[in-house]
């Protein structure tokens, strides 16, 4: 992923949407960055216009705030004055001005449901939306006492999403020896695996979450009894059934499980369940390149948690008492590992390729980090399907700087597990041939592997430079990009800065590929 600070609000253009879900960023004026925002709401400036009063506020009142020099927005039903917020927003104002006087909640979610806009906005708080009463159906108490009806982990019928599939709806049970608490969850779903499986265990309180296409089932609950750190997972991966096993640390009986919390036992779309963090230990930082370094995370020991490939995870850090948060794309160690095993790694870590910029406030505070220190990870998001590349014959990886992360699972993935590829190439774009992450291990896989080719291209090249030079372009595509028979299956995976995703994404549409078969990464 990029590394980009983040913003705030609304939908993306429809170019963008075919870049999945990306916004453009914008150069912000001088005193303008993220820091000098931090300070403005730190400075006690009334932001809000209201010398510090909350009010309520009707739709109509809301509406009337439409404009770039009187700008409210609703999320969640906390109305803000974003006005001063205007000339911070890495988005740029257009962008804002789209939920300007309405409810912006869904245009947030499109782009930027991971960012903490209570902290970020918390100085321009109006207050709520006065929301009209409904009426109430005539026969409101049966349907609410149905509601809470739920008999040995099902869950009821009205908080399924369409109830007709019942016998599609997740539900648990739990059973115990003298040592184990065995929580087994029968997600109704063939093909499970450990990457659509995440588990939390923490000071007594267990979350586990899993993932069935578009929908989420969660438990969550403080559990009776104190457990031990380590748990084990279990996966029938034919009948979709899922084994937690908890170690007491108490040799008692339980009596129950434990207490459910607000959001156990429910099934809803993954899009409507908000982030969850658990705390990362920081045990290496080595360096890349002369702007580039490799972080390794370490996950607790109470935690089950695989990032799919192609899919990236929110860092959260607390910069000057704002919390501030940013995606990235974890990679695999190294590229000459065993590179032929599909599972190269331990699955207890996590790393992270990031260039530190010396004027991101982010990246900055990353690089500060001690070995030892801590940082808030979340849980893995994205849209990228395995099976995009399953049914391709041609895979080519479009890349730009740090746009490379998303590549490194990938090309694990393809060379190791899809028998059908062919061909299998790595353009890779940069300003100058020290900017080039991993290029003896790109290199040395080149030549390991006939189906793969890497192809390193320099807008800013040394004379001496022997490879091709420039930036992306109609052009230098239609050279690079070409499917090895006339009608074969291709995928073209594209990352980088959001102009040259943007600018790829129309260059591949005017040399004739179809949406179907490209795929940008952005957050």
């Amino acid at each position: 992923m990029l590394n980009v600070p983040p913003g705030a609000f609304p939908a993306p253009s429809s170019q963008q949407r075919v870049a999945a879900g990306g916004r453009a960023k914008v150069p912000l004026k001088p005193g303008r960055s993220l820091m000098d925002w931090i300070r403005l709401t730190k400075s006690g400036k009334d932001l809000t216009g209201l010398k510090g009063r909350l009010i309520e506020v009707t739709e109509d009142e809301l509406a009337k705030h439409d404009k770039k020099e009187d700008c409210w927005i609703c999320i969640r039903g906390l109305v803000y004055n974003v006005t001063p917020y205007m000339e911070y927003h890495p988005g740029g104002e257009d962008e804002l001005m789209k939920a300007a006087g309405t409810d912006g909640t869904d245009l947030f979610d499109q782009v930027h449901r991971w960012v903490n806009y209570e902290s970020m906005l918390k100085e321009c708080l109006v207050g709520r939306m006065a929301f009209k009463p409904i009426a109430a159906p005539k026969d409101i108490s049966s349907i609410l006492s149905e509601e809470k009806k739920q008999v040995n982990g099902m869950v009821s019928e009205k908080n399924v999403p369409g109830a007709s599939a019942r016998d599609l709806t997740p539900s648990y049970d739990w059973f115990q020896t003298d040592g184990l608490i065995t929580i087994v969850i029968y997600t109704k779903q063939k093909d499970m695996n450990a990457e659509l499986v995440i588990v939390d265990c923490q000071d007594k309180r267990l979350r586990g979450e899993f993932i069935l296409a578009d929908h989420s089932y969660l438990i969550e609950l403080d559990l009776d009894h104190a457990v031990r750190e380590d748990l084990d997972v279990n996966i029938a991966e034919k009948v979709g059934k899922v084994e937690i096993i908890l170690k007491k640390k108490d040799n008692v009986h339980w009596k129950v499980l434990g207490r459910p919390l607000e959001s156990h036992n429910t099934f809803i779309k993954r899009t409507d369940r908000g982030l969850f963090y658990r705390k990362c230990k920081l045990v290496s930082k080595t360096e890349v390149t002369h702007d580039t370094k490799l972080f390794s995370l370490m996950l607790p020991k109470s935690t089950h948690l695989q990032v799919p490939t192609g899919q990236h995870v929110y860092l959260k850090q607390i910069i000057a008492g704002t919390e501030v948060v940013k995606p990235y794309t974890p990679i695999l160690p190294s590229l000459t590992l065993d590179f032929k095993q599909p599972s190269c790694h331990d699955g207890a870590h996590i790393y992270l390729m990031i260039k530190i910029y010396s004027c991101g406030l982010f990246t900055q505070a990353l690089d500060h980090l001690q070995i030892g220190d801590y940082i808030s990870v979340s849980n893995p998001e994205g849209n990228f399907k395995k099976p995009q590349v399953q049914t391709s014959e041609d895979l080519f990886l479009l890349a730009a700087g740090t746009g490379f992360t998303p590549m490194v699972k990938l090309l694990n993935f393809a060379l190791t597990e899809v028998s059908c590829l062919r061909t299998v190439k790595l353009i890779f774009f940069n300003k100058k041939e020290d900017d080039i992450l991993w290029r003896n291990q790109l290199e040395e896989l080149a030549l390991k592997d006939k189906r793969f080719e890497v192809q390193f291209i320099l807008s800013e090249p040394r004379k001496d430079w022997g490879g091709k030079q420039g930036k992306i372009s109609l052009s230098l595509l239609s050279e690079c990009v070409k499917r090895s028979r006339k009608d074969s299956k291709v995928l073209i995976c594209i990352c980088g800065p959001t102009p040259f995703t943007e600018q790829g994404v129309e260059y591949l549409r005017d040399l004739g590929y179809s949406q179907e078969e490209m795929h940008a990464f952005t957050a």
